[in-house]
């Protein structure tokens, strides 16, 4: 699905200067419509590489961009990729669902504890993980029970 994404030039460089920083691969960059958040994927198993040891590479990043970062590991399966994103948040069960009228829905049962922390302050969580999750796997939205 990676292959239908569109980056930007801007978005390319920050992808280009992670990746020399780091040494991880990056496979996406979106910079949010603040203009203050850059969101990377990452190949996966390569998290700790993109963020270095006690955060030392991407705080450096930070500091050059003067751009606050979130790093998610970009997996090809929906289920994997969403129970990862929601870390660390403990998911009992991921449902993916086609509906009648086309759309498909990833319906996420949480631990009762943990809803607040995969839905984060003003959906702000949630928010970001549909994005991802329609980007990369067509999905309409995410449902947290």
């Amino acid at each position: 699905m990676l292959s239908n994404i569109k980056i930007t030039e801007n978005e390319m460089r920050y992808m280009a200067l992670l990746e020399n920083m780091t040494g991880a691969t990056i496979v996406d960059c979106i910079i949010e419509e603040d203009d203050e958040t850059v969101i990377f994927a990452v190949k996966k198993g390569e998290v700790g590489l993109a963020v270095g040891k006690g955060g030392e590479k991407i705080n450096r990043f930070r500091r050059m961009t003067n751009k606050q970062v979130e790093i998610y590991e970009y997996i090809d399966d929906a289920e994997r990729f969403i129970r990862n994103a929601l870390k660390p948040a403990k998911v009992k069960e991921i449902r993916l669902v086609d509906r009648v009228g086309g759309d498909r829905i990833a319906m996420v049962n949480v631990e009762t504890k943990d809803k607040g922390i995969a839905i984060g302050r003003n959906g702000e969580n949630i928010k970001k993980i549909r994005f991802l999750a329609q980007r990369y796997f067509g999905l309409d939205t995410i449902v947290i029970n």
